[in-house]
């Protein structure tokens, strides 16, 4: 049995508000593609991510797997899936929490794809696979602190999965493949360096982070800290209720993403606002989108609004946006609400509106609690 102590509960980190956002919205769905969360050391970063883990539901997967295979879905099983279960069936399966992988800055291509053992293949005709981190983080949280001083090649890989959900290792002719759908989660702090703009566009949220000014939230945070650190599980035990309200709202909402519904005026808005803004590329407009419909799902919704897309905008943009000397970045974003609001008039259609909240009810009734101490 573990004697390390139980993570800290997602609902009592204080403030950050949209950078825990953007990881439930990652968790609510994995098809868009991670965050990059930038920001000086000490505010949270890995705290949240780790956080997060913990707190998501459980996964079904095939017993036996190393993949983390999804029992419900053969068409994204990895070849040892299919060779071993295609015509059964039965196939065994368990539940089990999702995997944390924390990504070492020192991680080779091997070590991160996974290797092909070509040896076994020639001698004994079988497709012998060792296992890398992508195989691991399937379905789970892929941490990489740091990731500005990973080699460019490495992060490449990464995106390259986090985008296509599959991972395909070639080799003298043998190949073999598995699936690799996982939250990505970047952080680095700027001061140590940038990653380059082609890798910043290839990450589809990002947030900045930085240490909360407000003495009352600082206290908070103390507090907290130090009731953690003297009794973590009975600090774990007091949120819980908090941390399993979250967890089931982003359970609902996995099940309704795919049926948030947006319209032909939706997507005239995101384009309008990205053009706009001179993004490169499309990929913008298709995360925002995506991120849109994540946020709906998360509020209970079938249909995205003006809040959707405006939240997801501000959580796309930001690393998209060109920084010259004479171009104020930040007012660009500042602008992004009365922007989306002024295109859905322009373009003939009112502002809808809808309901949000960033942070649980427990979490809010927990502060107040505290504060009337």
């Amino acid at each position: 049995m573990s004697n390390r102590p139980p993570v800290y509960p997602f609902t009592a980190i204080v403030g950050q508000d949209m950078m825990k956002l953007a990881l439930i919205l990652n968790a609510i769905d994995m098809r868009i593609g991670g965050v990059l969360i930038r920001g000086e050391r000490g505010t949270g970063k890995s705290t949240a991510a780790r956080a997060l883990a913990a707190l998501l539901p459980q996964i079904s997967v095939i017993a036996d797997s190393p993949f983390n295979d999804d029992p419900a879905r053969p068409e994204s099983w990895s070849d040892f899936a299919r060779q071993k279960y295609a015509d059964c069936a039965e196939i065994p399966r368990k539940d089990r929490r999702i995997s944390f992988v924390d990504l070492p800055v020192s991680a080779t291509e091997d070590r991160v794809v996974g290797t092909l053992d070509i040896e076994k293949a020639i001698q004994l005709g079988e497709r012998h696979f060792d296992t890398g981190v992508l195989a691991n983080a399937n379905r789970g949280i892929l941490y990489v602190d740091e990731i500005n001083l990973l080699d460019d090649h490495i992060v490449d890989l990464l995106l390259d999965s986090a985008a296509m959900g599959v991972n395909i290792v070639e080799r003298e002719g043998i190949s073999f493949s598995h699936p690799a759908r996982f939250i990505l989660v970047g952080t680095m702090n700027p001061e140590e360096g940038d990653l380059r703009p082609q890798l910043l566009d290839r990450f589809a949220l990002s947030v900045d982070v930085t240490g909360i000014k407000e003495a009352r939230e600082r206290i908070e945070i103390l507090e907290r800290h130090i009731a953690y650190e003297n009794d973590p599980l009975g600090f774990k035990a007091e949120w819980q209720p908090a941390d399993q309200q979250l967890s089931e709202r982003i359970a609902a909402a996995r099940k309704l993403i795919d049926q948030v519904a947006h319209t032909p005026h939706d997507l005239r808005v995101i384009a309008s606002i990205t053009s706009d803004l001179r993004i490169d590329g499309h990929r913008a407009d298709l995360v925002i989108l995506k991120a849109a419909r994540a946020h709906a799902a998360y509020a209970g919704r079938t249909a995205i609004n003006d809040r959707d897309i405006t939240l997801a905008i501000r959580l796309t943009i930001p690393h998209r946006l060109k920084r010259g000397p004479f171009n104020d970045a930040q007012a660009d974003l500042d602008a992004v609400e009365s922007a989306v609001d002024e295109k859905r008039q322009e373009l003939g259609e009112g502002e809808e509106t809808g309901e949000f909240s960033e942070e649980s009810a427990e979490n809010t009734a927990q502060s107040k609690k505290k504060a009337s101490r």
